[in-house]
């Protein structure tokens, strides 16, 4: 170009043309607010769906199985506290290290766990995820920590319940029918298939440092581990009359019960394994019944709380 036709392309009138004759770039606004707003859509159609899943089966089940006999020691009611609140508890504790989270955090770790007991499998990590997207300057890029930790949780999941086994075999091997046995032996092969590429693959796989991921898998056993202890407790102070060790170990068969892949019905299998150890089918059914329904209501009693907490919030 010219120097006179560069010096007339910069005339001011000139200027006032081009800009009339470009697009206007209004129109890619919506675009940008449903960028923004998609984590809070699907925060709230998360929350909505478990509302509705709770109120399902409160009516359900819940209520007749709470109408059953109910525990009196109040011991029994501490025990389970600690039992209930135990993973929200040790996932906040991962995530105030990674992204130094505040204690308001509790609550989406809350609806997190209620989500995947509730809907369907990591609907809850789907949850947190959004949350997370919603709080840009407290985490610039959350999916690969949200990742990283729910592959974790499932690794240490298996990997628990594989020392489980290798502990609870020799005892109860005899129990176990030839059918039983060759259905645990190939769910042990399938849950360390499982876990292995994770292992061999682990430097395309996860994005936290060696050491984060370290910490964090043991903090999943711990995890696991405290569930297991605080629930035999629990129903050991319902159910005086059996030992702790033994409840103990029906906590373990429960873990293990709870990761075969292989066993179609998972309750109903660890309904016989308690009824065979321990006796006493009616009162031992009710117990199991009641803690379930009582973590049922647990659950809805809190998202209620956060529902009306939430509402309080928005009006003021």
């Amino acid at each position: 170009m010219s120097q006179t036709g560069l010096e007339a392309s910069l005339k001011p009138g000139a200027i006032d043309v081009a800009l009339q004759a470009a697009p206007d770039l209004a129109g890619l606004e919506p675009v940008e607010k449903i960028r923004k707003r998609w984590p809070l859509v699907l925060g709230g159609a998360l929350t909505i769906l478990m509302i509705g899943g709770l109120l399902h089966e409160l009516f359900g089940a819940g209520l007749a199985a709470l109408s059953h006999t109910v525990p009196k020691n109040p011991l029994f009611y501490l025990a389970f506290g600690l039992y209930y609140l135990g993973p929200p508890t040790f996932d906040y504790v991962i995530f105030r290290k990674l992204w130094k989270i505040p204690p308001s955090g509790m609550i989406a770790l809350h609806k997190k766990r209620i989500s995947n007991e509730v809907l369907f499998g990591y609907s809850g990590e789907a949850y947190f995820y959004a949350w997370a997207r919603q709080r840009t300057q407290m985490v610039a890029a959350p999916f690969g920590a949200v990742k990283d930790v729910m592959i974790l949780s499932a690794v240490a999941g298996n990997a628990v319940t594989l020392g489980m086994i290798a502990l609870a075999l020799p005892f109860g091997f005899g129990l176990l029918t030839p059918v039983q046995l060759r259905t645990l032996l190939g769910s042990i092969a399938v849950i360390f298939g499982m876990s292995l590429p994770f292992l061999i693959f682990s430097k395309r796989v996860f994005s936290l440092p060696r050491k984060d991921l370290w910490w964090v898998f043991g903090v999943h056993c711990a995890r696991l581990l405290c569930g297991s202890i605080f629930i035999a407790f629990a129903w050991h102070f319902a159910m005086p009359d059996t030992s702790v060790l033994m409840w103990l170990f029906l906590a373990v068969g429960r873990l293990l019960a709870s990761r075969l892949p292989l066993v179609p019905n998972k309750d109903l299998l660890f309904a016989n394994f308690a009824i065979m150890l321990i006796g006493q089918g009616d009162a031992l059914s009710e117990l199991m019944a009641f803690t379930a329904a009582l973590t049922l209501l647990m659950h809805v009693v809190l998202i209620g709380g956060f529902s009306a907490q939430a509402l309080l919030k928005g009006r003021s």
